[in-house]
């Protein structure tokens, strides 16, 4: 069943779910019947063209496109002109992530990496350690930021988003990530990335079906029964079906979205939403480097002369930006220009 977004009324009219893929772009759904809410998120060209300007290894390729997969499913439920920032600072190979999505539909992300410690078969957590993952909504420069921080422990990104939303939402969700190569073209051809990812979220009407256990409080005594609470059996059906999404489902340039879904719910019934188109583009320009060069000290922009000109490369897209001593402030002799007083 489709319609045009999660919050009509309106009885759309019943269809066989599209065969046709679409890339880049976020899928809203819900079953009715089990109270579930989700979205399923497919990513091509868009993850492909952030990765490939760096050049990344293909661990941290993939790890960071899991990360973009998960600021994807997150950001794209934003209902405002605001952004969605997921950022992780450890001390693994893979020390700092970062993906801006800027609603309602750009992309961007950059990681940091040792190159020397990236060791075959690490897996996701072992790449990222030790550290902690902020989530933080932007609602604009006349808007308090929201920031929401996960300790990041040897775990998945999958187990991260878990706990961020038992600890920080309280409702019932379920992620699942994936990310994988496909081979394009004969001679000369290469392979590109996708990625994949779903989010179920338990949400009936009633809010005494949501109770979850109270949190462990780090110092209860020893021997102290631990809080539990049955889960609804809709919420058990809905975490049992998740779990059946194989990465290759996620991926698979050749499997709608909506097949997916048809595969996952049919038998309760499941219904579609307009899809969301995403893109991957860099906020950079220009101006705004200028901007930026401006606000170090004048020592500071003195010290970034080599060659007689300035040069700011982007870390999310590698645009590289040359400006003249001139145009960064500086004057021949190598001192600052100050503002008139």
């Amino acid at each position: 069943m489709t319609s045009t977004s999660p919050e009509t009324n309106e009885n759309p009219p019943v269809r066989a779910p599209s065969a046709v893929p679409i890339d880049d772009s976020v899928l809203p759904f819900e079953v009715g019947p089990l109270d579930l809410r989700g979205r399923l998120a497919r990513l091509g060209p868009s993850l492909d063209e952030m990765l490939e300007k760096h050049a990344y290894p293909a661990p941290v390729a993939r790890l960071l496109g899991e990360a973009v997969v998960l600021a994807t499913l997150l950001g794209s439920s934003l209902k405002f002109d605001g952004r969605f920032i997921l950022q992780t600072q450890t001390d693994g190979p893979v020390s700092f992530m970062i993906v801006d999505f800027q609603a309602p539909d750009r992309l961007r992300a950059y990681a940091r990496f040792d190159e020397a410690r990236l060791e075959p078969g690490l897996s996701s957590g072992a790449l990222l350690g030790n550290g902690h993952l902020a989530m933080t909504i932007d609602q604009g420069p006349d808007m308090r930021r929201y920031q929401g921080l996960v300790a990041l422990t040897g775990g998945s990104l999958e187990d991260a988003a878990h706990e961020y939303f038992m600890r920080s939402e309280q409702i019932p969700t379920r992620v699942r990530l994936a990310v994988g190569e496909e081979w394009r073209g004969g001679e000369g051809g290469r392979h590109h990335w996708r990625a994949g990812g779903m989010l179920l979220q338990f949400l009936p009407k009633s809010p005494e079906r949501m109770r979850q256990a109270d949190l462990d409080p780090g110092d209860a005594p020893e021997g102290t029964t631990a809080h539990t609470v049955d889960e609804d059996d809709a919420w058990v059906e809905g975490q049992s079906l998740i779990a059946t999404v194989e990465d290759v489902e996620l991926i698979d340039p050749d499997l709608s979205g909506e097949r997916l879904l048809f595969r996952l719910f049919h038998e309760r019934g499941v219904r579609v939403f307009s899809s969301l188109p995403m893109r991957a583009q860099c906020s950079c320009s220009r101006d705004a480097v200028a901007g930026m060069l401006s606000r170090f000290s004048p020592e500071d922009r003195a010290e970034m002369v080599k060659d007689d000109k300035v040069v700011v490369t982007c870390e999310f897209c590698s645009s590289v930006y040359q400006f003249t001593p001139q145009e960064a402030g500086i004057d021949n002799a190598g001192e600052t220009e100050q503002p008139n007083t």
